[in-house]
């Protein structure tokens, strides 16, 4: 039986976001990934990348597992009166509702993680209770069949967790051996938790402008809707 995997995409998506699990989802025998989006034209990510979608709001199939993505872009998409209903509708079917980064924040704007405990990047935690979520700073957090990460990088880990779920622990451990998923990074700067103060704060600086702008706008589309 195929299991259909729904996998949102929308301008200056974070490609990595997007393409890291879906290097894994695609992987899982009998899965069926697409590209959703509004249209078929290519979008492009926020570092320049394109992306061909394969199947449009309209015309895609039930889903069993829905993915959301994160990005700058995520702001205009939580906008974006389709994608929330698409979201919307695909989320309450589906078997699993997942996210990587702020994806997280997307999935909210649905109406898909109120009363779930959620993760998104590090520095848009403090926004997950605009939307009713529990925030949990933890890299993947799966609560019931809300499954949600960290961000970025944090994607490949949440897909593999989804792949363990939805197949099986020995199929995730074949898929990601395959991958040489063995993650060995040069620094330990990569968390709030284990990087220097001075450059988390350069880095909440550099953020804090986006950051300001998704809570300026998840308080009035609450409020609004």
């Amino acid at each position: 039986m195929t299991l259909q995997i729904g996998m949102v995409l929308f301008p200056r998506v974070t490609q990595l976001d997007l393409t890291g699990p879906h290097e894994v989802l695609a992987r899982i025998p009998g899965a069926a990934v697409h590209i959703v989006a509004r249209t078929l034209d290519l979008c492009t990510s926020e570092t320049g990348l394109t992306i061909q979608p394969t199947t449009t709001y309209r015309d895609a199939p039930a889903m069993d597992l829905v993915f959301a993505p994160g990005g700058y872009g995520q702001i205009a998409a939580a906008e974006d009166g389709e994608t929330l209903d698409w979201l919307a509708a695909a989320g309450a079917k589906a078997r699993w509702v997942t996210s990587a980064c702020t994806g997280s924040l997307l999935l909210g704007m649905a109406g898909l993680l109120h009363g779930y405990r959620a993760a998104t990047h590090w520095a848009f935690m403090d926004l997950l209770p605009l939307v009713g979520a529990i925030a949990t700073p933890r890299r993947v957090v799966i609560d019931r069949n809300r499954m949600t990460s960290g961000g970025v990088t944090a994607g490949i880990d949440i897909a593999l967790h989804i792949a363990s779920e939805v197949a099986g622990r020995a199929e995730a451990e074949r898929i990601q051996l395959a991958l040489e998923y063995d993650p060995e990074p040069p620094f330990r700067s990569g968390h709030p938790n284990v990087a220097r103060p001075e450059l988390v704060g350069s880095v909440r600086e550099q953020v804090q402008a986006r950051f300001d702008e998704r809570a300026a706008q998840m308080r009035r589309l609450t409020r609004s809707g």
